[in-house]
């Protein structure tokens, strides 16, 4: 395309007609087995849901400069870089490359540089810039700053007070999202809400308009009661679900609505706590049982990434002879931090062991420079859970890994581990 006949184009193009239940576009998200599905969402209820959802739950105004730093190829790059914000006649924010180039300053000086309003990023991206430092955040202004948001996994309490209380000066409401590429946007959040209403570090919290959502437990009976754990489904329609899987209609069935009839099965395990708030737990194939003890990773990680010398973490269950299964955590040291193994490992085991329970302690901790992740920021605790099952030739689908060579850097740091154990055992 020549730019120079571009400028001689009108700029005003007609839209096409459409119906409403038209495919507007797909999108592929991983499957447990590794396959990709093709998510198919629609003209009408999708737009309608992104723009309503970007307008109440960020406090969007007109005029607002909106910022959402997700790729584009990712679901909340769609709902939320293009879709929603451009649908409510809003200026948007186009980000590439990393949170961390040239600088670890990129974030921080796009929003002094573009006066951004709402800043939408991931719990993995905030855990990154929290090891370089408030100097990085603060030598820019961020005044113009509204709204913070978070999106993609649960975010913990450390990166949560941060993101709140350097970031946002502690002026900004810190909105913790939790949707799917299924949900086509935001289901469960601290917005929209009563201005002064509270909110709970680390909780979705509230459901948007129209949503409802249920708790069910392993007979698959909904919970009614508050402060329970169970799976969570959503008891109607909304305008922004997906309709179907690209050809396998079957599949869609039987992954969204055969395991709980009458229910859409999200997949993830929620707590809903005695006010009535929502907080995501985890996917429930990241459930671990230790020792008849069931426990979402998530909640391990958690207690991980307190530790004030760990970036970030990742949690997967392993076979273990004993206990049926055993905790495996995968963690990132910050920046210039020396800190011996076994002085490392004794510090975790203590706070896990206090906050949650000893039965939930690591049994094997593997340091790591940094984890596999997509594009968009998500940790392939699947890939991890292949690694250390030896399962090397089922990796499945790495298309969407950022660097592919964090991989081979956590299979030889698994090696090197076996490795020590193996010495161990020899008389």
């Amino acid at each position: 395309i020549c730019f120079h006949n571009m400028l001689k184009e009108d700029v005003v193009c007609e839209p096409a007609v459409m119906n409403s239940e038209d495919v507007l576009f797909l999108l592929y998200t991983s499957g447990s087995t590794g396959k990709p599905k093709g998510i198919v969402h629609t003209q009408a209820g999708y737009l309608l849901y992104a723009a309503l959802t970007h307008r109440y739950v960020f406090s969007y105004h007109d005029g607002d400069v909106f910022g959402c730093v997700a790729d584009i190829g990712w679901i909340t790059g769609h709902s939320y870089t293009v879709y929603g914000p451009l649908a409510n006649g809003g200026t948007t924010v186009l980000f590439e490359s990393t949170p961390i180039y040239p600088d670890p300053g990129r974030y921080w000086n796009t929003v002094e540089r573009l006066k951004i309003n709402q800043f939408y990023g991931a719990p993995t991206a905030i855990r990154l810039l929290l090891k370089y430092g408030d100097h990085w955040v603060t030598k820019y202004d961020r005044s113009t700053l509204k709204t913070l948001g978070s999106v993609g996994e649960p975010i913990n309490t450390e990166a949560w007070e941060w993101y709140h209380r350097v970031v946002g000066d502690g002026r900004c409401p810190v909105v913790d999202t939790w949707w799917q590429t299924e949900t086509g946007g935001i289901c469960i959040a601290p917005r929209p809400s009563e201005p002064d209403a509270e909110i709970v570090p680390g909780m979705a919290m509230r459901p948007f308009f129209g949503i409802k959502p249920v708790l069910m437990d392993t007979e698959g009976k909904v919970l009614t009661s508050n402060n329970t754990s169970g799976a969570l489904c959503m008891a109607q329609p909304w305008p922004g679900m997906a309709r179907t899987i690209r050809n396998n209609h079957q599949r869609f069935i039987e992954t969204y609505y055969q395991p709980y009839p009458g229910y859409f099965f999200t997949g993830d395990g929620a707590y809903r706590s005695a006010q009535g708030y929502y907080q995501i737990t985890g996917r429930l194939d990241d459930v671990i049982n230790v020792s008849g003890h069931r426990i979402g990773t998530a909640e391990i990680e958690d207690v991980v990434n307190q530790c004030s010398a760990v970036a970030e973490s990742a949690v997967i269950g392993f076979s273990h002879d004993i206990k049926g299964e055993g905790v495996y955590a995968f963690v990132v040291l910050k920046k210039n931090i020396d800190i011996k193994e076994d002085d490392l490992s004794r510090q975790l085991n203590k706070m896990v062991s206090k906050k949650i329970a000893k039965y939930a302690c690591p049994d094997v901790i593997q340091l790591a420079n940094r984890l596999p992740k997509t594009r968009s920021g998500k940790i392939m605790r699947r890939v991890l859970r292949k690694v250390v099952e030896r399962d090397l030739d089922g990796l499945g689908d790495l298309s969407t890994l950022d660097d592919p060579t964090a991989v081979q850097e956590i299979v030889e740091g698994h090696n090197a581990i076996l490795r020590k154990q193996q010495q161990k055992q020899q008389p």
